[in-house]
Order: C-alpha cells, then sequence, then structure tokens
C-alpha cells in the first residue's frame, strides 16, 4: 500500500485531529464530495483509540451521514465515551468540516457499542452461509469509468453478475492505507470497503437512477481476518423514493457481521 484516503495534518488541533483528504476519498457521485466507506473508517479510527481498553471490542457501529463531506479543506475528527462501563460503554466520533461561516461543524457521527470480550470459542457460530473463494470471483475494470477517486483504491472482484437477481455478492480489497503512514486495523479495513454494500446489492442501473446512502450500521459478531472483505447483500426498494440495503459481510473463514443502509432513491435527470 502507497496511497492513503487522508493525511493527518495535526494531533494536537484544538477542535480535534486535523486532517486532509486525498484523491482516493472522492465519491462516485461527486467528486467533491468523499464517499462514504474512507468516512467510515476514519470515524472507527477514532471509535478504537477512544480509551481504547484491550478487553473490550466493538460489536456494534452506527454512522450517520449528516450532509456532504467535502473532499477539499480541513477535517477534524473528535471523540469521547458518552457512556462508560465495566462490561459495556458507548463511543462516538465526528468528522467535522467548514461550514458556511468557516465555523466546523459535524458532517458526519459514529456511535460504537463497545463490549468486554470474554473466551466463547467452544460456541463459535454463523448461520449465514460462506461466500464462494475469492479465487473464483472475476475482476472488473470500473476505475476506466472515473477520474481518480474511491473506485481506484480497491481490487474489486464480482461473484455475481451486477444488477442480477438475487443478492449480489463480491469480495473487495482496500489497496490504500486509511491515513498515510499507518497501518489499518482489521476493522478499519471493513469500514473501508462496508459502505460498498449499497453497490453490490443495487439493482438500478447508475446510469438512470442515483440511490445514495444515508448511514450504515454493522453489528459484528467476529473481528475480521485477512485483507479480503466479502459482501453479500441486496437491496429493497419502496414506491416513494427510499429503500434500504440489508446485506452479510464476510472474511475468507466465513460471515462476521451484519449490515445496514437506509437509501434515498432518485432518477437522473435527462443530460
Amino acid at each position: 500500500m502507497t496511497d492513503s484516503y487522508y493525511e493527518l495534518v495535526d494531533a494536537a488541533d484544538p477542535h480535534g485531529e486535523r486532517f486532509a483528504a486525498t484523491d482516493l476519498a472522492r465519491g462516485t457521485w461527486s467528486a467533491k464530495i468523499q464517499h462514504a466507506a474512507p468516512v467510515s473508517a476514519l470515524l472507527v479510527r477514532a471509535l478504537e483509540r477512544t480509551h481504547a481498553r484491550p478487553d473490550t471490542r466493538l460489536s456494534r457501529v452506527a454512522v450517520d451521514l449528516l450532509g456532504p463531506v467535502p473532499v477539499e479543506g480541513p477535517l477534524w475528527v473528535r471523540s469521547q465515551i458518552e457512556r462508560t462501563g465495566r462490561q459495556i460503554e458507548l463511543v462516538g466520533a465526528e468528522l467535522l468540516a467548514p461550514g458556511p461561516d468557516e465555523t466546523p461543524r459535524p458532517v458526519a457521527r459514529a456511535t460504537g457499542w463497545r463490549l468486554q470480550t470474554l473466551e466463547t470459542g467452544a460456541i463459535e457460530h454463523a448461520s449465514a452461509p460462506p461466500l464462494r473463494p475469492v479465487g473464483e470471483a472475476r475482476a472488473m475494470n470500473m476505475r476506466q469509468n472515473w477520474d481518480r477517486n474511491y473506485v481506484h483504491s480497491v481490487d474489486w472482484r464480482w461473484l455475481t453478475t451486477p444488477l442480477a437477481p438475487g443478492d449480489g455478492e463480491a469480495w473487495i480489497m482496500p489497496v490504500a492505507h486509511l491515513v498515510a503512514g499507518e497501518s489499518m486495523t482489521p476493522l478499519q479495513r471493513l469500514f473501508a470497503v462496508a459502505d460498498d454494500a449499497n453497490g453490490v446489492g443495487t439493482k438500478l442501473d447508475i446510469t438512470k437512477w442515483t440511490f445514495l446512502n444515508t448511514d450504515l450500521v454493522v453489528h459484528l459478531h467476529r473481528i475480521p481476518d485477512g485483507e479480503w472483505i466479502g459482501i453479500r447483500a441486496q437491496t429493497n426498494y419502496g414506491p416513494d423514493g427510499i429503500g434500504a440495503t440489508i446485506g452479510t459481510l464476510f472474511d475468507e473463514r466465513g460471515a462476521v457481521a451484519a449490515i445496514q443502509q437506509s437509501v434515498l432513491v432518485r432518477r437522473r435527470e435527462p443530460k
């Protein structure tokens, strides 16, 4: 990995850790707005680092996108413990960007339940059938359709045909660092691709529709191993411009988490 989504500019800024986004954080809907996957991973980095305890881990992370996250300009991340406890803690993090008056304001938030761990290997279980191996997936050169942005930061391989009936299935591996000079943790790597579930599960032609998710909620029963993250997902659409993505996240051993996303569906205006 040689590239990154973000550069840490000032760890001691009074507003929070100050970052600058790179081109790889740019989204596919607009080059001026960040893709939600790097945003989610950066917030998870903050949740993991906030008064870190080696006897706990995140079990559920909920990310809310409060508005467009700009690519240009400074970004700040701040976090805190919102509920303390011996076995259960709630951690919160915010990503801030300059508002119209240049004052930092939240553009994304995350909360995470952090639970105390205990040895339960004897009862380990995951009901979702594993994905077929990465070796059976096929690469698609999506990079040719966009200038340098998020899709240039991942190795994306499909097990199913995009837009085909049924669940979409794909393996995705980040090929960029989250923060320059840092190695990603397993959860940061997972969240660097988890937001792609909406795209894996969609049944809509991107040239005719936009389908922008406003959040993602991930429940983790196991920390992923390895570099590849698998996604099995399907997006359901209502009659009123609103949809929901429901899916499962995998590593090469099997299922590790469940994911849900709210989706705003809009028809593209003819050019």
